[in-house]
């Protein structure tokens, strides 16, 4: 299992006993093609969710230490994003791509040789590259109150149109990262039920490549 293609997915497991459902959160190995992760199926019965006394920050703060990142997690409700995917798109960042930078630009299908400019050559490889780059375009989610924090700010591929020329291939998920939440964990039911904050790993989508 390599970080390019596996990543940690999210799934409920419902055991079900005497007409009441139980949700038990396993992580398990799944292809980054499978993210972001989908929603959630929760019991909306709010006997499963922590009450006041189990939101204090200070301890869940403590709970989750250095795990903490500001940059993808939010207590309150954050600022929406007004950054749009292609405003995203166009921020190209780090060297071109070799497969880019070394296209032979002076031969043609069949066989004959044509004279490009540098100054043409130059605009021809800086348009398919921002044609063919494929960004993370970040949202902010909300996850519910059974997640702490419960705002974790969510990458997707661009997929306003085909990255490729001519037409045909699509942004694709290829790295993500993990970061730790706190998930509220019952087991047992009505009465019986215990509950308590537990560590999750949630992947995020962190580069996107044109692909078929």
């Amino acid at each position: 299992m390599t970080g390019l293609s596996q990543t940690l997915l999210f799934y409920v497991l419902v055991c079900v006993h005497l007409g009441v459902s139980q949700h038990y959160l396993r992580l398990r190995p799944s292809p980054s093609d499978h993210l972001p992760v989908p929603d959630l199926k929760e019991d909306p019965d709010p006997e499963y969710d922590p009450r006041e006394q189990d939101l204090a920050e200070r301890t869940l703060r403590k709970k989750l230490g250095s795990n903490f990142d500001p940059n993808f997690m939010s207590i309150s409700s954050p600022m929406p994003v007004n950054l749009s995917a292609s405003d995203s798109q166009a921020k190209l960042q780090g060297p071109m791509p070799n497969e880019i930078k070394k296209l032979d630009l002076t031969e043609t299908p069949y066989g004959k040789r044509v004279k490009v400019g540098k100054k043409a050559r130059r605009k021809f490889l800086q348009w398919l590259w921002t044609y063919t780059h494929c960004p993370v375009v970040y949202t902010w989610k909300d996850l519910g109150v059974r997640f702490w924090p419960r705002y974790i700010k969510e990458g997707n591929c661009f997929s306003e149109r085909s990255c490729s020329f001519p037409e045909g291939m699509s942004c694709k998920p290829v790295k993500s990262i993990n970061k730790i939440f706190l998930r509220w964990y019952c087991q047992g039911f009505l009465r019986q039920k215990y509950c308590t904050w537990i560590q999750v790993q949630y992947p995020i989508i962190s580069e996107c490549k044109c692909s078929c």
